[in-house]
């Protein structure tokens, strides 16, 4: 049982580590239409959606890093006030990471449901590029999906083992210096 939990934790941390690849890949597309963008204008020549596909890169590129972020310790995290419960730390990570797992599957369950809609009524971009919104949307809800997977592993992870599968940013930081 200890091997396929093993293999279980690799293909979760593979998912995270994937999605935080695909964000960063995000970001260079983002430089990419920036710098085309500057180019069509100094050649003058019109680039329609520009901004608009660097805001769907920049979307796409915050939702995909979220569960990698999420467990290499830097997100925003209580911290002070779980450290401060001291032998109730427990049941503050528990509750905290409940209202997390509800709130991001929440969140996932409503995106895939706007790209499917969006998909459904062949929603298009207002601007003149005209782009189908379920394309510019579904990097988000997949983001959204493995944030809320990233929080349930975590939940059942601290349930199971008594600790989570966030790593704590500040003691590592502390330790390389």
């Amino acid at each position: 049982m200890d091997g396929e939990a093993n293999i279980f934790r690799r293909s979760l941390d593979f998912v995270y580590d994937f999605a935080a690849w695909l964000s960063a890949l995000c970001l260079v597309a983002i430089l990419v239409v920036i710098t085309a963008q500057v180019c069509a204008r100094w050649l003058g020549i019109p680039f329609h959606g520009s901004n608009e596909y660097a805001g769907y890169f920049m979307a796409a590129a915050s939702f995909l890093a979220f569960a990698h972020t999420l467990n290499r310790g830097a997100h925003i995290r209580v911290g002070l006030l779980l450290t401060a419960l001291g032998e109730r730390r427990f049941w503050g990570e528990l509750w905290s990471l409940a209202i997390a797992a509800a709130a991001s599957t929440y969140l996932a369950w409503y995106a895939i449901k706007m790209v499917y809609w969006s998909w459904k009524l062949n929603d298009v971009s207002q601007g003149q590029d005209v782009t189908p919104l379920w394309i510019a949307q579904t990097p988000m809800a997949i983001g959204a999906v493995i944030l809320a997977i990233c929080l349930i592993d975590n939940l059942v992870t601290l349930l199971v083992t008594g600790r989570d599968n966030i790593r704590d940013g500040l003691a590592e930081q502390s330790h390389a210096e």
